[in-house]
């Protein structure tokens, strides 16, 4: 048995546990994805407040860990609350799930914690969404250990054209295209642009969209998020689903 106190945390997920209590899954600076029980949260009264049990909101928490479950024994706000709405909010979502889906418990990440956190951040000013997402996938993805290859292309390792167009595989990075049925055709620009962190225009982003998806889904064993098939609809006028941001 360990105690665990004091640590900044996310809770990426939350369901209903047992009768009274809540199963949540934490985001933490220096253990990684833990899963936590939240004991009796669910009855009228509790020593924890349950209000403060919400995704996106920067805690800090105390748990005694004990196998792969932990229970969680307090926790209280880190900072105030962000709103997010819209797109933003959807955005925020898919984040959730995608930590939830490519982070393993147990597994520390300081630097994607940090990361996590910059993009929550991002999305509550005027960055395009898109590329909040982007960068986040990008850094999410190296930090995991599934860094994209960006600035060279073939076994050669010749530089990226800016010019040029490229196939991308996801388990070996670009290499110049030629024409093939169903592959994944990303211009050298926006690959560049991508490495340099570097805003690039409308189709560059819609390019890096789909060779994100391409990529996750890879390391997903070629499963699909449940946040590529949200939509904006009754939120917004548009009706696009989130993985199009």
């Amino acid at each position: 048995m360990q105690r665990i106190e004091g640590q900044s945390a996310f809770i990426v997920h939350a369901r209903p546990y047992r009768e009274t209590s809540l199963l949540i899954e934490c985001l933490t600076r220096d253990h990684g994805r833990v899963g936590l029980i939240a004991r009796g949260v669910r009855r009228e009264r509790t020593r924890l407040p349950r209000g403060l049990l919400q995704p996106l909101q920067a805690l800090r928490i105390d748990w005694i860990a004990r196998g792969e479950l932990g229970t969680l024994t307090a926790v209280e706000p880190a900072a105030a609350p962000a709103r997010y709405v819209g797109e933003p909010l959807l955005a925020a979502m898919y984040v959730n799930e995608l930590v939830l889906r490519l982070v393993g418990r147990g597994d520390p990440h300081a630097t994607a914690f940090e990361r996590y956190a910059d993009c929550l951040r991002r999305l509550t000013t005027a960055e395009p969404v898109a590329w909040t997402l982007r960068r986040f996938e990008r850094d999410l993805l190296s930090d995991l250990g599934y860094a994209l290859v960006l600035t060279t292309s073939g076994g050669a390792g010749a530089p990226i054209d800016a010019q040029a167009d490229y196939a991308y595989d996801p388990e070996a990075g670009p290499r110049p295209w030629r024409g093939e049925t169903g592959g994944l055709r990303v211009g050298g620009g926006s690959l560049l642009a991508l490495a340099q962190d570097r805003l690039p225009d409308a189709e560059g982003l819609e390019q890096l969209r789909r060779l994100m998806r391409r990529v996750i889904r890879h390391h997903l064993g070629g499963a699909s998020l449940h946040a590529w098939g949200m939509t904006l609809a009754g939120i917004q006028s548009s009706s696009r689903p989130i993985a199009e941001q």
